[in-house]
């Protein structure tokens, strides 16, 4: 939240700065908007870090669903008529054991995935703004913002489809980052 507020609040200073030069500049001033999440999963690196991410979490994900499985076969054990009170007792004390370990390797397992997707959004940011830098210049734009999304802070609420730059972000994202 605190990350949605900084571009918005940065995107806003961005934006009124544009605007005030505007006004002093005799020049027109053109401006591109751009989809940043759309580059990442257009483009060949970033569709391949998707994938790894998500390669990642499928592996961690097959660890969770054998744990469970055999959570699952210890509690029909536990519910055995045919097992005296102390098998049950002792049945249960392992159920619980293992219940804990479980809960234990899901959170750590959901914190890794987070980090890993923290890293990647931190990294592959840098990596669009340098393609969205090298289009603007190669491009005369004054500058180019990121519209936002639906889940983060909407930025841009409205634009002509002429100066949506996605496309050309992808390209040189993908000529920069093979």
């Amino acid at each position: 939240m605190k990350r949605n507020r900084r571009v918005f609040l940065a995107s806003i200073g961005s934006l009124w700065w544009i605007l005030s030069s505007m006004a002093l500049a005799a020049d027109p001033v053109k401006v591109g908007v751009m989809d940043q999440q759309l580059v990442i999963e257009k483009s060949k690196a970033g569709k391949r870090a998707l994938e790894e991410l998500k390669a990642y979490s499928a592996t961690r994900q097959k660890i969770i669903n054998s744990d469970d499985q055999e959570l699952k076969e210890l509690e029909q054990t536990i519910q055995d008529a045919k097992l005296s009170e102390a098998a049950k007792q002792e049945k249960q004390n392992q159920f619980q054991a293992k219940l804990e370990a479980y809960q234990r390797r899901l959170a750590e397992f959901n914190r890794e995935i987070q980090q890993k997707q923290r890293e990647m959004v931190t990294e592959y940011s840098k990596k669009v703004q340098e393609a969205a830098q090298a289009v603007a210049q190669r491009e005369g734009y004054t500058a180019v913002i990121d519209r936002g999304s639906e889940a983060a802070i909407r930025i841009v609420i409205y634009h002509q489809p002429a100066l949506d730059v996605t496309e050309h972000v992808v390209k040189e994202f993908d000529k920069q980052n093979k």
